[in-house]
Protein backbone atom coordinates (compact mmCIF):
# COMPACT_ATOMS: atom_id res chain seq x y z
CA UNK A 1 0.00 0.00 0.00
CA UNK A 2 1.90 3.02 -1.31
CA UNK A 3 -0.57 5.74 -0.27
CA UNK A 4 -3.15 5.66 2.50
CA UNK A 5 -4.99 8.55 0.88
CA UNK A 6 -5.17 6.78 -2.48
CA UNK A 7 -6.22 3.51 -0.84
CA UNK A 8 -9.00 5.12 1.22
CA UNK A 9 -10.27 7.15 -1.74
CA UNK A 10 -10.43 4.12 -4.03
CA UNK A 11 -12.06 1.89 -1.40
CA UNK A 12 -14.68 4.46 -0.36
CA UNK A 13 -15.51 5.49 -3.93
CA UNK A 14 -15.67 1.84 -5.03
CA UNK A 15 -17.96 1.01 -2.12
CA UNK A 16 -20.25 3.93 -2.89
CA UNK A 17 -20.25 3.02 -6.60
CA UNK A 18 -21.06 -0.62 -5.81
CA UNK A 19 -23.87 0.31 -3.44
CA UNK A 20 -25.22 2.83 -5.95
CA UNK A 21 -25.10 0.18 -8.68
CA UNK A 22 -26.90 -2.39 -6.54
CA UNK A 23 -29.44 0.21 -5.50
CA UNK A 24 -29.91 1.31 -9.12
CA UNK A 25 -30.23 -2.29 -10.26
CA UNK A 26 -32.86 -3.01 -7.63
CA UNK A 27 -34.58 0.27 -8.44
CA UNK A 28 -34.46 -0.55 -12.13
CA UNK A 29 -36.17 -3.89 -11.61
CA UNK A 30 -38.81 -2.39 -9.32
CA UNK A 31 -39.35 0.55 -11.63
CA UNK A 32 -39.71 -1.67 -14.69
CA UNK A 33 -42.22 -3.83 -12.83
CA UNK A 34 -44.20 -0.82 -11.70
CA UNK A 35 -44.01 0.73 -15.16
CA UNK A 36 -45.34 -2.51 -16.62
CA UNK A 37 -48.19 -2.46 -14.12
CA UNK A 38 -48.87 1.18 -14.95
CA UNK A 39 -48.98 0.48 -18.68
CA UNK A 40 -51.26 -2.53 -18.09
CA UNK A 41 -53.56 -0.39 -15.99
CA UNK A 42 -53.62 2.21 -18.74
CA UNK A 43 -54.40 -0.50 -21.30
CA UNK A 44 -57.35 -1.67 -19.14
CA UNK A 45 -58.60 1.92 -18.82
CA UNK A 46 -58.51 2.37 -22.58
CA UNK A 47 -60.51 -0.81 -23.09
CA UNK A 48 -63.15 0.30 -20.56
CA UNK A 49 -63.25 3.76 -22.08
CA UNK A 50 -63.74 2.34 -25.56
CA UNK A 51 -66.57 0.17 -24.20
CA UNK A 52 -68.28 3.18 -22.64
CA UNK A 53 -67.86 5.35 -25.75
CA UNK A 54 -69.10 2.64 -28.10
CA UNK A 55 -72.09 1.88 -25.86
CA UNK A 56 -72.98 5.58 -25.63
CA UNK A 57 -72.83 6.01 -29.40
CA UNK A 58 -74.90 2.85 -29.88
CA UNK A 59 -77.66 4.18 -27.54
CA UNK A 60 -77.58 7.60 -29.16
CA UNK A 61 -77.95 6.27 -32.67
CA UNK A 62 -80.57 3.76 -31.58
CA UNK A 63 -82.74 6.57 -30.24
CA UNK A 64 -82.40 8.29 -33.62
CA UNK A 65 -83.21 5.02 -35.43
CA UNK A 66 -79.79 5.10 -37.17
CA UNK A 67 -76.88 2.70 -37.24
CA UNK A 68 -73.52 3.39 -35.72
CA UNK A 69 -71.20 4.23 -38.53
CA UNK A 70 -67.59 3.16 -38.54
CA UNK A 71 -66.57 6.75 -39.25
CA UNK A 72 -68.36 8.05 -36.13
CA UNK A 73 -66.80 5.40 -33.95
CA UNK A 74 -63.37 6.06 -35.39
CA UNK A 75 -63.78 9.78 -34.79
CA UNK A 76 -64.64 9.13 -31.15
CA UNK A 77 -62.07 6.44 -30.62
CA UNK A 78 -59.39 8.57 -32.21
CA UNK A 79 -59.61 10.80 -29.16
CA UNK A 80 -58.22 8.02 -26.98
CA UNK A 81 -55.74 6.53 -29.40
CA UNK A 82 -52.86 7.12 -26.99
CA UNK A 83 -52.75 10.81 -27.77
CA UNK A 84 -51.10 10.21 -31.15
CA UNK A 85 -51.10 13.30 -33.36
CA UNK A 86 -51.27 13.45 -37.11
CA UNK A 87 -47.55 14.12 -37.20
CA UNK A 88 -46.80 10.86 -35.34
CA UNK A 89 -49.09 8.73 -37.52
CA UNK A 90 -47.44 7.29 -40.59
CA UNK A 91 -48.54 5.01 -43.35
CA UNK A 92 -46.63 2.15 -41.68
CA UNK A 93 -48.55 0.71 -38.75
CA UNK A 94 -45.27 -0.62 -37.29
CA UNK A 95 -44.57 2.91 -36.10
CA UNK A 96 -47.72 2.97 -33.97
CA UNK A 97 -47.76 2.23 -30.27
CA UNK A 98 -51.46 1.50 -29.70
CA UNK A 99 -54.11 -0.50 -31.57
CA UNK A 100 -57.63 -1.73 -30.73
CA UNK A 101 -60.59 -3.75 -32.07
CA UNK A 102 -64.28 -4.00 -31.09
CA UNK A 103 -66.12 -7.26 -31.83
CA UNK A 104 -69.70 -8.42 -31.43
CA UNK A 105 -70.78 -11.97 -32.18
CA UNK A 106 -67.62 -12.67 -34.16
CA UNK A 107 -68.22 -9.52 -36.20
CA UNK A 108 -65.65 -6.72 -36.30
CA UNK A 109 -67.51 -3.52 -35.55
CA UNK A 110 -64.59 -1.14 -35.18
CA UNK A 111 -60.83 -1.11 -35.36
CA UNK A 112 -58.10 1.49 -35.20
CA UNK A 113 -56.39 2.71 -38.35
CA UNK A 114 -54.45 -0.05 -40.10
CA UNK A 115 -55.42 -2.58 -37.42
CA UNK A 116 -55.81 -6.11 -38.81
CA UNK A 117 -59.27 -7.29 -39.77
CA UNK A 118 -58.77 -10.58 -38.01
CA UNK A 119 -58.97 -10.92 -34.25
CA UNK A 120 -55.79 -9.73 -32.62
CA UNK A 121 -56.10 -12.11 -29.69
CA UNK A 122 -58.37 -14.80 -28.35
CA UNK A 123 -61.73 -13.78 -26.93
CA UNK A 124 -60.58 -14.46 -23.42
CA UNK A 125 -60.78 -11.73 -20.81
CA UNK A 126 -57.41 -10.67 -19.40
CA UNK A 127 -53.87 -9.94 -20.59
CA UNK A 128 -52.03 -11.81 -23.31
CA UNK A 129 -48.72 -11.44 -25.14
CA UNK A 130 -49.18 -11.79 -28.89
CA UNK A 131 -47.32 -11.26 -32.14
CA UNK A 132 -48.50 -9.50 -35.27
CA UNK A 133 -46.98 -7.13 -37.80
CA UNK A 134 -43.48 -8.39 -36.81
CA UNK A 135 -43.72 -7.04 -33.28
CA UNK A 136 -44.48 -8.28 -29.82
CA UNK A 137 -47.65 -6.77 -28.36
CA UNK A 138 -49.26 -6.63 -24.97
CA UNK A 139 -53.03 -7.22 -25.43
CA UNK A 140 -55.97 -6.83 -23.06
CA UNK A 141 -59.40 -8.30 -23.82
CA UNK A 142 -62.51 -6.92 -22.11
CA UNK A 143 -66.05 -8.30 -22.43
CA UNK A 144 -69.03 -6.00 -21.94
CA UNK A 145 -71.96 -8.30 -21.10
CA UNK A 146 -74.65 -5.62 -21.43
CA UNK A 147 -73.63 -4.76 -24.96
CA UNK A 148 -72.25 -8.19 -25.84
CA UNK A 149 -69.00 -6.50 -26.95
CA UNK A 150 -65.41 -7.64 -26.95
CA UNK A 151 -62.91 -4.79 -26.76
CA UNK A 152 -59.26 -5.68 -27.46
CA UNK A 153 -56.59 -3.06 -26.77
CA UNK A 154 -52.88 -3.59 -27.53
CA UNK A 155 -49.58 -1.79 -27.09
CA UNK A 156 -46.18 -2.59 -28.53
CA UNK A 157 -43.95 -4.08 -25.83
CA UNK A 158 -40.66 -2.82 -27.26
CA UNK A 159 -41.86 0.77 -27.11
CA UNK A 160 -43.19 0.19 -23.61
CA UNK A 161 -39.74 -1.01 -22.54
CA UNK A 162 -38.08 2.02 -24.15
CA UNK A 163 -40.42 4.41 -22.39
CA UNK A 164 -39.96 2.64 -19.06
CA UNK A 165 -36.15 2.54 -19.43
CA UNK A 166 -36.05 6.22 -20.29
CA UNK A 167 -37.95 7.02 -17.12
CA UNK A 168 -35.65 4.82 -14.99
CA UNK A 169 -32.43 6.06 -16.63
CA UNK A 170 -33.42 9.65 -16.06
CA UNK A 171 -33.47 8.91 -12.35
CA UNK A 172 -30.17 6.97 -12.38
CA UNK A 173 -28.21 9.29 -14.68
CA UNK A 174 -27.74 12.07 -12.07
CA UNK A 175 -26.21 9.53 -9.69
CA UNK A 176 -23.71 8.39 -12.36
CA UNK A 177 -22.84 11.99 -13.25
CA UNK A 178 -22.21 12.79 -9.58
CA UNK A 179 -19.68 9.97 -9.09
CA UNK A 180 -16.62 11.94 -10.42
CA UNK A 181 -17.54 14.94 -8.27
CA UNK A 182 -18.06 12.60 -5.33
CA UNK A 183 -14.58 11.13 -5.94
CA UNK A 184 -13.02 14.61 -5.88
CA UNK A 185 -14.93 15.44 -2.69
CA UNK A 186 -13.79 12.19 -1.01
CA UNK A 187 -10.17 12.85 -2.06
CA UNK A 188 -10.32 16.38 -0.63
CA UNK A 189 -11.87 15.24 2.64
CA UNK A 190 -9.32 12.45 3.12
CA UNK A 191 -6.49 14.84 2.24
CA UNK A 192 -7.72 17.27 4.89
CA UNK A 193 -8.19 14.44 7.40
CA UNK A 194 -4.61 13.21 6.88
CA UNK A 195 -3.07 16.68 7.16
CA UNK A 196 -2.01 16.14 10.83
CA UNK A 197 -0.13 13.03 9.71
CA UNK A 198 1.67 15.00 7.00
CA UNK A 199 2.49 17.72 9.53
CA UNK A 200 3.95 15.12 11.88
CA UNK A 201 5.99 13.55 9.07
CA UNK A 202 7.26 17.00 8.05
CA UNK A 203 8.27 17.78 11.62
CA UNK A 204 10.15 14.49 11.92
CA UNK A 205 11.80 14.98 8.53
CA UNK A 206 13.01 18.47 9.43
CA UNK A 207 14.77 17.28 12.59
CA UNK A 208 18.54 17.26 12.46
CA UNK A 209 20.44 14.09 13.27
CA UNK A 210 21.51 15.56 16.63
CA UNK A 211 18.05 16.92 17.51
CA UNK A 212 16.47 14.53 19.99
CA UNK A 213 14.02 16.96 21.56
CA UNK A 214 10.49 15.53 22.07
CA UNK A 215 7.66 16.31 19.71
CA UNK A 216 4.84 18.61 20.78
CA UNK A 217 1.64 16.79 21.73
CA UNK A 218 -0.56 19.88 21.75
CA UNK A 219 -3.40 19.91 19.20
CA UNK A 220 -2.59 16.40 18.02
CA UNK A 221 -5.56 14.22 16.99
CA UNK A 222 -6.46 11.36 19.31
CA UNK A 223 -5.27 8.82 16.72
CA UNK A 224 -1.76 10.35 16.65
CA UNK A 225 -1.22 10.91 20.36
CA UNK A 226 -0.04 7.33 20.88
CA UNK A 227 2.30 7.61 17.89
CA UNK A 228 3.76 10.88 19.20
CA UNK A 229 4.16 9.44 22.71
CA UNK A 230 5.93 6.35 21.34
CA UNK A 231 8.19 8.54 19.20
CA UNK A 232 9.02 10.76 22.18
CA UNK A 233 9.85 7.69 24.27
CA UNK A 234 12.16 6.47 21.53
CA UNK A 235 13.86 9.88 21.26
CA UNK A 236 14.25 9.95 25.03
CA UNK A 237 15.92 6.52 25.06
CA UNK A 238 18.19 7.48 22.17
CA UNK A 239 19.19 10.70 23.89
CA UNK A 240 20.01 8.85 27.11
CA UNK A 241 21.99 6.25 25.16
CA UNK A 242 24.01 8.89 23.28
CA UNK A 243 24.61 10.79 26.49
CA UNK A 244 25.92 7.66 28.23
CA UNK A 245 28.19 6.95 25.27
CA UNK A 246 29.61 10.47 25.18
CA UNK A 247 29.90 10.63 28.95
CA UNK A 248 31.76 7.35 28.99
CA UNK A 249 34.14 8.45 26.22
CA UNK A 250 34.74 11.79 27.89
CA UNK A 251 35.29 10.33 31.36
CA UNK A 252 37.54 7.59 30.02
CA UNK A 253 39.63 10.09 28.06
CA UNK A 254 40.01 12.38 31.08
CA UNK A 255 40.96 9.50 33.34
CA UNK A 256 43.55 8.27 30.84
CA UNK A 257 45.29 11.61 30.47
CA UNK A 258 46.87 11.45 33.94
CA UNK A 259 48.51 7.99 33.66
CA UNK A 260 49.62 8.71 30.09
CA UNK A 261 51.26 11.94 31.19
CA UNK A 262 52.97 10.10 34.03
CA UNK A 263 54.26 7.41 31.66
CA UNK A 264 55.64 10.10 29.34
CA UNK A 265 57.46 11.74 32.25
CA UNK A 266 58.99 8.43 33.34
CA UNK A 267 60.05 7.64 29.78
CA UNK A 268 61.69 11.03 29.51
CA UNK A 269 63.54 10.51 32.80
CA UNK A 270 64.50 6.99 31.78
CA UNK A 271 66.00 8.22 28.51
CA UNK A 272 68.36 10.48 30.54
CA UNK A 273 69.23 7.93 33.21
CA UNK A 274 70.12 5.09 30.82
CA UNK A 275 72.23 6.03 27.78
CA UNK A 276 70.49 4.27 24.91
CA UNK A 277 73.56 3.92 22.70
CA UNK A 278 75.17 1.75 25.43
CA UNK A 279 72.09 -0.54 25.41
CA UNK A 280 71.41 -1.31 21.73
CA UNK A 281 69.23 -4.32 22.58
CA UNK A 282 66.82 -2.10 24.54
CA UNK A 283 66.78 0.78 22.07
CA UNK A 284 64.10 -0.65 19.76
CA UNK A 285 61.86 -1.65 22.65
CA UNK A 286 62.20 1.79 24.21
CA UNK A 287 61.35 3.57 20.94
CA UNK A 288 58.33 1.32 20.36
CA UNK A 289 57.12 2.00 23.90
CA UNK A 290 57.53 5.73 23.40
CA UNK A 291 55.66 5.58 20.07
CA UNK A 292 52.80 3.60 21.62
CA UNK A 293 52.48 6.10 24.47
CA UNK A 294 52.45 9.00 21.99
CA UNK A 295 49.80 7.25 19.95
CA UNK A 296 47.68 6.63 23.03
CA UNK A 297 48.03 10.25 24.07
CA UNK A 298 47.01 11.37 20.58
CA UNK A 299 43.97 9.07 20.68
CA UNK A 300 42.87 10.45 24.04
CA UNK A 301 43.19 14.03 22.83
CA UNK A 302 41.20 13.23 19.68
CA UNK A 303 38.43 11.57 21.70
CA UNK A 304 38.25 14.66 23.90
CA UNK A 305 38.11 16.89 20.81
CA UNK A 306 35.38 14.70 19.33
CA UNK A 307 33.37 15.09 22.52
CA UNK A 308 34.01 18.82 22.80
CA UNK A 309 32.88 19.53 19.24
CA UNK A 310 29.58 17.67 19.48
CA UNK A 311 26.44 19.79 19.20
CA UNK A 312 25.33 18.89 22.73
CA UNK A 313 28.47 20.44 24.23
CA UNK A 314 27.99 23.83 22.61
CA UNK A 315 26.30 26.39 24.80
CA UNK A 316 28.09 29.45 23.38
CA UNK A 317 26.64 31.55 20.62
CA UNK A 318 28.25 31.71 17.22
CA UNK A 319 30.11 34.93 16.47
CA UNK A 320 31.46 36.55 13.35
CA UNK A 321 35.01 35.33 12.73
CA UNK A 322 37.74 35.89 10.16
CA UNK A 323 38.64 32.43 8.89
CA UNK A 324 41.85 33.80 7.35
CA UNK A 325 43.12 35.02 10.73
CA UNK A 326 42.24 31.67 12.34
CA UNK A 327 44.19 29.85 9.62
CA UNK A 328 47.22 32.10 10.30
CA UNK A 329 47.15 31.32 14.03
CA UNK A 330 46.83 27.56 13.49
CA UNK A 331 49.68 27.54 10.95
CA UNK A 332 51.92 29.36 13.47
CA UNK A 333 51.09 26.78 16.15
CA UNK A 334 51.72 23.82 13.83
CA UNK A 335 54.68 25.31 11.96
CA UNK A 336 57.25 23.39 14.02
CA UNK A 337 55.88 20.06 12.68
CA UNK A 338 56.14 21.29 9.09
CA UNK A 339 59.65 22.59 9.67
CA UNK A 340 60.68 19.25 11.17
CA UNK A 341 59.76 17.51 7.88
CA UNK A 342 61.09 20.39 5.77
CA UNK A 343 57.67 21.02 4.27
CA UNK A 344 56.69 24.24 2.54
CA UNK A 345 53.37 25.66 3.71
CA UNK A 346 51.67 28.66 2.17
CA UNK A 347 48.49 30.60 2.98
CA UNK A 348 46.76 32.33 0.10
CA UNK A 349 43.45 34.08 -0.45
CA UNK A 350 41.57 36.84 1.31
CA UNK A 351 40.06 37.75 4.63
CA UNK A 352 36.59 36.19 4.77
CA UNK A 353 34.10 36.35 7.61
CA UNK A 354 31.72 33.61 8.69
CA UNK A 355 29.55 32.94 11.73
CA UNK A 356 31.09 30.17 13.79
CA UNK A 357 32.76 28.98 16.98
CA UNK A 358 36.46 29.78 17.18
CA UNK A 359 37.60 26.75 19.18
CA UNK A 360 35.84 24.34 16.82
CA UNK A 361 37.25 26.05 13.72
CA UNK A 362 40.77 25.92 15.20
CA UNK A 363 40.39 22.17 15.79
CA UNK A 364 39.09 21.76 12.21
CA UNK A 365 42.11 23.54 10.70
CA UNK A 366 44.49 21.80 13.10
CA UNK A 367 43.28 18.36 12.03
CA UNK A 368 43.39 19.21 8.33
CA UNK A 369 46.93 20.59 8.62
CA UNK A 370 48.05 17.68 10.83
CA UNK A 371 46.82 15.18 8.24
CA UNK A 372 48.52 17.11 5.44
CA UNK A 373 51.78 17.20 7.44
CA UNK A 374 51.59 13.49 8.30
CA UNK A 375 51.02 12.14 4.82
CA UNK A 376 53.12 14.56 2.77
CA UNK A 377 56.67 13.26 2.13
CA UNK A 378 59.66 15.27 3.34
CA UNK A 379 60.38 18.30 1.18
CA UNK A 380 56.76 18.44 -0.04
CA UNK A 381 54.30 21.33 -0.05
CA UNK A 382 51.02 22.23 1.61
CA UNK A 383 48.77 25.03 0.37
CA UNK A 384 45.91 26.65 2.29
CA UNK A 385 43.63 28.84 0.19
CA UNK A 386 40.65 30.91 1.38
CA UNK A 387 38.25 32.55 -1.07
CA UNK A 388 34.62 33.57 -1.32
CA UNK A 389 31.77 34.48 -3.64
CA UNK A 390 28.38 36.06 -3.06
CA UNK A 391 27.02 33.15 -0.99
CA UNK A 392 29.88 30.97 0.32
CA UNK A 393 33.35 30.98 1.80
CA UNK A 394 35.75 28.31 0.50
CA UNK A 395 38.56 26.75 2.55
CA UNK A 396 40.92 24.54 0.51
CA UNK A 397 43.77 22.50 2.00
CA UNK A 398 45.99 20.81 -0.61
CA UNK A 399 49.14 18.71 -0.25
CA UNK A 400 51.66 16.99 -2.47
CA UNK A 401 51.22 13.62 -0.81
CA UNK A 402 50.23 10.30 -2.45
CA UNK A 403 46.53 11.18 -2.40
CA UNK A 404 43.58 8.88 -1.70
CA UNK A 405 41.72 6.55 -4.10
CA UNK A 406 38.37 8.01 -5.05
CA UNK A 407 36.45 4.95 -3.81
CA UNK A 408 37.83 5.57 -0.30
CA UNK A 409 36.64 9.16 0.07
CA UNK A 410 33.48 8.30 2.02
CA UNK A 411 35.22 5.79 4.30
CA UNK A 412 37.75 8.37 5.47
CA UNK A 413 35.02 10.13 7.47
CA UNK A 414 34.24 6.98 9.48
CA UNK A 415 35.49 6.94 13.03
CA UNK A 416 38.67 4.97 13.71
CA UNK A 417 39.14 4.23 9.99
CA UNK A 418 42.59 4.68 8.47
CA UNK A 419 43.54 4.06 4.87
CA UNK A 420 45.39 0.70 4.76
CA UNK A 421 44.90 0.37 8.52
CA UNK A 422 47.90 0.70 10.81
CA UNK A 423 50.17 -0.32 7.95
CA UNK A 424 50.06 3.07 6.26
CA UNK A 425 53.07 3.80 4.08
CA UNK A 426 53.70 7.07 5.94
CA UNK A 427 54.50 5.21 9.16
CA UNK A 428 52.94 8.04 11.18
CA UNK A 429 50.79 7.43 14.22
CA UNK A 430 47.07 8.02 14.00
CA UNK A 431 43.72 6.83 15.29
CA UNK A 432 41.33 7.56 12.40
CA UNK A 433 39.38 10.29 14.19
CA UNK A 434 40.75 13.41 12.48
CA UNK A 435 38.36 13.65 9.56
CA UNK A 436 35.46 12.39 11.70
CA UNK A 437 36.02 15.38 13.99
CA UNK A 438 36.31 17.67 10.96
CA UNK A 439 33.01 16.41 9.56
CA UNK A 440 31.31 16.91 12.91
CA UNK A 441 32.48 20.52 13.03
CA UNK A 442 31.44 21.03 9.40
CA UNK A 443 27.91 19.80 10.18
CA UNK A 444 27.83 22.01 13.27
CA UNK A 445 28.42 25.05 11.03
CA UNK A 446 25.95 23.83 8.35
CA UNK A 447 28.84 23.66 5.92
CA UNK A 448 29.86 21.04 3.35
CA UNK A 449 33.08 19.07 2.94
CA UNK A 450 34.41 17.21 -0.08
CA UNK A 451 37.59 15.40 -1.11
CA UNK A 452 39.32 15.42 -4.46
CA UNK A 453 42.65 15.54 -6.24
CA UNK A 454 44.70 18.69 -6.07
CA UNK A 455 45.19 20.32 -9.47
CA UNK A 456 48.27 22.21 -8.23
CA UNK A 457 50.15 19.76 -5.99
CA UNK A 458 48.75 16.46 -7.37
CA UNK A 459 47.93 15.26 -3.86
CA UNK A 460 44.74 15.35 -1.80
CA UNK A 461 42.39 18.34 -1.88
CA UNK A 462 40.06 18.92 1.07
CA UNK A 463 37.44 21.61 0.43
CA UNK A 464 35.12 23.01 3.08
CA UNK A 465 32.31 25.31 1.93
CA UNK A 466 30.89 27.63 4.61
CA UNK A 467 27.64 29.56 4.01
CA UNK A 468 28.23 33.26 4.55
CA UNK A 469 25.20 33.54 6.82
CA UNK A 470 26.71 30.73 8.91
CA UNK A 471 24.93 28.84 11.66
CA UNK A 472 22.80 31.15 13.74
Amino acid sequence: MKSIRFFLSIVILSTITLMAFLSALNGYRDSMTKAEQLFDSELMDKAHLLSIVFSALHIKNKSLNTDVSLIDLESESGKIDNGLTDETRGEDFNDHFFAFQIWQNDQLLLRSLHAPETAISQFKQGFQDINFFNHRWRAYSYYNQRSNLWIITTERKDIRYVLAENIVLETILPVVIMLPFLGILIWSIITYGLSPLRTLAKELGSKRADDLTPLAIDKQPVELIQVVNSTNDLLKRLKASFFREKRFASDAAHELRTPISAIKVHLHNLSHLIPLPELPSAKNSFLQLQSSVDRMGHLVEQILNLNRTSAEQYVTRFTELDIYNIAQDVIVKEYAHFEEKQLKIALEGEHCHINGEQFALEILLQNLLTNACKYTPEGGSVLVNISSDDNNVYLNVEDSGPGVPEDQYERLFDRFYRLNGDCHTSGTIGCGLGLAIVQQIVELHHAKISLGQSSFLNGLLVRVIFPKEGAK
